[in-house]
């Protein structure tokens, strides 16, 4: 069980056959993150103990077959999912003490399935973040370049994944926080639609627009997670009644029939150049594999970015105001009165980029401002919706790059806002629209660092998205190359 772990399927099969039992499945795991996660800080918190407690237990069983389609299987959480009796403490001080009384509907799910989390993954503080540097406990460092960006806010999921340390992690999407460092990592990450899976227990950023979704190594592990995690929720009323499908049944097959949509005006300007030659490759081999690809205009994709950052902060400004320190999280010591004790609280327990947005969203929405700049974001927001609806009449998917560069250098963009909220360039249009997308390795830049393919769906339409990476994914292959020292093949 040494090196590069097998894919989420494997090991449930291996665990299933008793070819390997759960404890050594979770042993070889623990071990590769006692290696490798000082250097990576991918995660924040591992409860040993409890793990090997899980496995055991799945090894006692009489029949492994009835244990779950993730029997055995051993899972990363990002940390602003509520763990019982775990920290969950979305990389911020104000919650870096908290344990939750409960789990997240995601994380019961995955356990009901027999997968075993084994902890928590740093993240962006509240999932604030296109980089992974915004965490209170240090930066995640990309297992491809140690000096570089592991993308966010969902990068110690992506690189737990990409490292090797675990086959699956489940990470949260509110812009792209789980398609971006899936591509700057060289893993699948899938945003479901709005309301496909439950966001009880997810820690609130943007209401409107957090999704919960998983990041693995191949796009059959993505659907048999998305599988188990999706689906009505009394405890959320957000979550849709659709039908959840067998997703991994429907894999195999070719794309003939498949219309895909190819904005190609919008890599223009500002794509690296490695990047847009691998998006474009990438549209041949779809073609290859049967696809119809067509040449299409996104209409009022320039919009996507100012529209998100308006309408993102306003709802993080509302949620985050419960941090008060008056019921949990962090308090100030020795404040003169209540009002000191709010402030102080604050101030002491957000990081800098919270601060800006929680300032930005409730500028956004005060007196004088809120038509200017919040309705207005909402009516662009429509019209941006109605862009992709009305692409997406006309085809069946949208592929265009997730990320318009591959990673960057850590440090590059921290003090140029606008620079870091650009990276979302490409995935917040999904965001606002509500609609599923997915980002799968599609090649290596001439510095051997990954890109990714990001293609859109209708809402609820999983399963064209999920055929079509899988179809891609066989036919190149890219999701074996791996880090060096990981024990895959490299891609540099």
């Amino acid at each position: 069980m040494d090196g590069i772990p097998e894919t989420a399927g494997g090991l449930r099969t291996a665990f299933v056959d008793g070819a390997a039992t759960a404890t050594a499945i979770c042993e070889a795991a623990l071990a590769r993150i006692a290696a490798q996660n000082r250097e990576l800080g991918a995660m924040l918190a591992v409860d040993e103990r409890a793990v090997l407690c899980r496995a055991a237990v799945l090894d006692g069983l009489a029949d492994r077959r009835l244990a779950g389609p993730l029997a055995g299987v051993p899972v990363a959480v990002k940390d602003n999912l509520c763990t019982a009796g775990l920290t969950t403490t979305a990389g911020s001080r104000v919650l870096a003490n908290f344990v939750p009384p409960y789990n997240a509907t995601a994380v019961e799910r995955l356990e009901r399935a027999g997968a075993i989390i084994v902890g928590k993954t740093n993240c962006d503080e509240f999932a604030m973040g296109s980089s992974s540097e915004h965490s209170a406990f240090g930066p995640v460092r990309n297992p491809w370049d140690h000096a570089r960006t592991p993308g966010g806010s969902s990068g110690g999921s992506a690189a737990a994944v990409a490292a090797g340390l675990v086959p699956i992690a489940l990470g949260s999407d509110t812009g792209g926080s789980v398609r971006q460092p899936a591509a700057l990592c060289g893993c699948v990450g899938v945003r479901p639609t709005y309301g496909r899976v439950s966001r009880h227990g997810l820690v609130a950023f943007a209401s409107s627009l957090d999704q919960v979704g998983p990041l693995t190594m191949t796009v059959r592990d993505a659907a048999s997670v998305l599988r188990v995690i999706a689906g009505p929720d009394i405890l959320d009323a957000t979550t849709a009644a659709a039908a959840v499908p067998d997703w991994e049944a429907e894999l195999g097959g070719d794309l003939r029939g498949c219309r895909i949509g190819f904005p190609a005006h919008l890599l223009e300007r500002g794509v690296d150049a490695d990047v847009a030659a691998a998006v474009t490759s990438a549209m041949d081999v779809l073609a290859s594999r049967g696809a119809e690809v067509r040449k299409i205009t996104l209409a009022h994709a320039d919009l996507a970015v100012p529209v998100y950052y308006l309408v993102a902060t306003a709802e993080a400004s509302s949620n985050l105001a419960r941090y008060d320190g008056v019921r949990y999280g962090h308090r100030t010591a020795g404040a003169d009165g209540l009002r000191e004790m709010y402030e102080r609280s604050r101030a002491e327990g957000f990081g800098a980029e919270v601060k800006r947005r929680i300032i930005l969203g409730t500028f956004v929405l005060s007196a004088g401002y809120y038509d200017a700049y919040y309705v207005k974001a909402q009516r662009a927001r429509a019209r941006i919706a109605a862009g992709y609806l009305s692409a997406l009449a006309e085809v069946d998917l949208i592929a265009l790059p997730t990320s318009p560069t591959a990673a960057f250098p850590l440090g590059e963009r921290l003090g140029d806002p606008v620079a870091m909220y650009l990276s979302d360039v490409f995935t917040v249009g999904a965001s606002l629209a509500g609609i599923p997308a997915l980002s799968v390795p599609c090649g290596v830049t001439g510095g051997g660092l990954p890109v990714g393919l990001q293609l859109i769906a209708r809402p609820f339409d999983e399963a064209t998205l999920l055929r079509a990476a899988d179809a891609y994914e066989r036919d190149t292959g890219f999701w074996q190359l791996r880090p060096s020292g990981t024990g895959g093949r490299s891609g540099a």
